[in-house]
């Protein structure tokens, strides 16, 4: 009988890490569905960025408000969670607080995950006035709708019932050290659960063993759910964007990519000796279709921004578009892609493979009025905390709709056709062009 708590916690660790394991393999096969990217430039940079934007949150306090209390959730989880080890270490051996022969370096960490968890608390109930009493007008755009606005403050409420539950178990197992109860050694400092002793002075000790341990398995069992809700959240970015900085570009931001199939067409027109006619070479590769129609078009970077994205609306309420009433919303894009991958990655588990189902990403989620609504002014890339690039999706988009289906809109076509016929996007001739000068 003394062995069933102890059974009883490795199935819950089998199980909320088997469920995790089974759901990230399947956000990692969905990611490889796109085109592989070479990332093994700039390594140097690369992994400043990750030191700089992931872990130094850098881009985060350009708000100061936000940027100060996520730092403060974010070092607060980090920390914290070190106990976890702990957890389970007690909760596999029937130990307790098995890390308390550290003495001085124990109370030390005991006392400072007891006043990060405080601050974890009050940061994130600010976060909620901000979002449901404030209403921030980015929280509430028309794609924050449903399951987004739903998902962001389940987070929030997640969060809080944790850190409450962190601080109960620990002031009532204060408490029983206090009372000198068995299996309760005196270990820790307290700073916050000392002044919440006084709620709990007049229990029993059998009523706050069962208050610290229902506290101690609400909260690991707590953490398991937190851990694979993720999956279902935009909270995975907790987990994604350390590789979503990494992988992120390290170009020049008005730097747009070629086409390697319209460049080699290019350098086979310019090239005096070549002969345009000729048919391509036995096993040649077909080229591949110009720009992005679906998901399976994008790169595995793209797909990995898609998962990664927080949906914190910074990039939408900085897009001029936006700003000036147009249909375009950058978080909208990064949202549809991952909408739907996640289809597609259903149709996989159904199928075994990808079944063509008569939908794609442009038209099915998003409408040729958003694509062109974009100015390409990067605006968008550089506001996003984490290196997400919703301007690479628009323009694969934009060249589909281009060179695949010659449905650009009428005035950039009269535009290419005077740069065709004049050398300019004007309708004049090269040689009338200094005219204005005699008027």
């Amino acid at each position: 009988m003394q062995y069933i708590p102890n059974i009883l916690f490795l199935i819950v660790l089998l199980a909320g890490s088997g469920f995790f394991i089974k759901n990230s393999k399947k956000i990692i096969r969905n990611i490889n569905l796109g085109y592989k990217v070479d990332a093994s430039d700039h390594k140097k940079e690369r992994w400043n960025n990750v030191i700089r934007i992931a872990l130094g949150q850098s881009k985060m306090v350009v708000r100061p408000i936000a940027g100060i209390l996520h730092i403060v959730v974010y070092v607060g989880f980090v920390i914290i969670n070190i106990e976890v080890l702990e957890i389970i270490i007690d909760g596999l051996f029937g130990t307790h607080r098995i890390f308390s022969s550290l003495g001085v370096f124990y109370n030390i960490l005991i006392a400072s995950f007891e006043v990060l968890a405080f601050l974890v608390l009050v940061s994130v109930i600010v976060f909620w006035i901000r979002r449901n009493i404030k209403r921030i007008k980015r929280f509430w755009s028309p794609e924050m709708k449903g399951w987004p606005k739903n998902d962001a403050n389940i987070i929030l409420y997640f969060e809080m019932v944790l850190m409450s539950l962190f601080l109960i178990m620990n002031t009532t197992d204060l408490q029983l050290q206090t009372l000198g109860a068995e299996h309760y050694t005196k270990a820790g400092s307290f700073p916050i659960s000392s002044f919440l002793l006084p709620v709990f002075e007049n229990f029993s000790e059998s009523s706050l063993i069962l208050m610290e341990r229902s506290a101690w398995w609400l909260h690991i069992i707590g953490i398991f759910i937190f851990l694979n809700y993720l999956y279902f959240s935009k909270h995975l970015h907790i987990l994604l964007a350390f590789p979503n900085v990494y992988y992120g570009s390290v170009e020049p931001k008005g730097k747009f990519k070629n086409l390697e199939s319209v460049t080699n067409e290019v350098k086979l027109m310019m090239d005096p000796s070549a002969d345009p006619y000729a048919a391509p070479a036995e096993g040649a590769e077909v080229p591949s279709k110009f720009g992005a129609s679906d998901v399976l078009d994008l790169s595995r970077t793209q797909l990995l921004n898609a998962y990664t994205c927080t949906e914190c609306g910074r990039c939408t309420s900085n897009c001029p578009a936006s700003q000036t009433g147009k249909k375009l919303s950058p978080r909208k894009i990064m949202m549809d892609t991952r909408d739907r991958l996640e289809e597609i990655g259903k149709n996989i588990d159904t199928n075994g493979v990808f079944i063509p189902d008569n939908k794609q990403l442009l038209g099915d989620y998003i409408t040729k009025e958003e694509l062109w609504a974009c100015t390409t002014c990067n605006a968008c890339v550089e506001s996003c905390p984490i290196s997400i690039d919703p301007l690479s999706i628009i323009m694969d988009m934009r060249q589909y709709l281009v060179m695949e289906q010659s449905a650009a809109p009428n005035e950039l076509n009269i535009a290419m056709t005077n740069i065709e016929n004049n050398g300019a996007p004007w309708p004049y001739n090269q040689m009338d062009r200094l005219n204005w000068k005699n008027e």
